[in-house]
């Protein structure tokens, strides 16, 4: 019986990339119990380190594991602000329609970061959010992605109103930063 599980296993991790379920649910579970952030546009935080895995031959972070940990990123931060119950309730769904990511600097092996994401702006039919990889020795960011989240079967706007319960403005001439309407005033 145990041949059989350490083979299903082993079937398991060579077939898929077990690791990432694993870790992806680990966030949104960890991110439950740390309790909810009211504020929708508030920038939030998840702490990384560079470990071998996360390695290329040139011995620093491979650029698809910065996708990789802005993915955890944003579980944890729709989970928190309350945007994925909020788009499950609306029978919606979010998904991501594109990235684009500058590299500044190169994290290197054990190296400790901030990850840092927020909303940036919505229209009639995504998020925008930017995320952030700060260096936890000298403050420097290291990389930024901008990520467009395309919302399925919804919008921003309901999903944000379903959420805050008034009324939202989709955006504003100051550079595209949303408004709750009641901060308007």
């Amino acid at each position: 019986m145990l041949l059989w599980i350490l083979s299903g296993s082993l079937v398991l991790f060579g077939s898929f990339d077990v690791w990432y379920f694993l870790r992806g649910s680990w966030m949104v579970i960890k991110s439950w119990f740390q309790g909810p952030v009211r504020d929708v546009l508030a920038e939030q935080v998840v702490h990384g380190r560079v470990l071998l895995h996360d390695l290329d031959f040139m011995c620093h972070m491979n650029n698809a594991r910065y996708l990789r940990e802005c993915d955890f990123a944003r579980y944890a931060h729709c989970t928190r602000n309350g945007l994925f119950l909020a788009a499950r309730a609306l029978d919606a769904t979010m998904l991501v329609g594109a990235t684009t990511i500058r590299y500044r600097r190169s994290l290197a092996l054990g190296e400790a970061f901030e990850l840092r994401t927020r909303i940036v702006a919505w229209d009639e039919k995504s998020f925008y959010l930017e995320q952030r990889f700060v260096s936890k020795s000298d403050g420097f960011v290291s990389a930024v992605m901008l990520c467009r989240q395309n919302v399925i079967r919804g919008s921003p706007q309901k999903i944000l109103e379903h959420l805050c319960k008034r009324k939202v403005c989709i955006y504003l001439s100051n550079g595209y930063r949303p408004l709750l309407e009641d901060q308007t005033k």
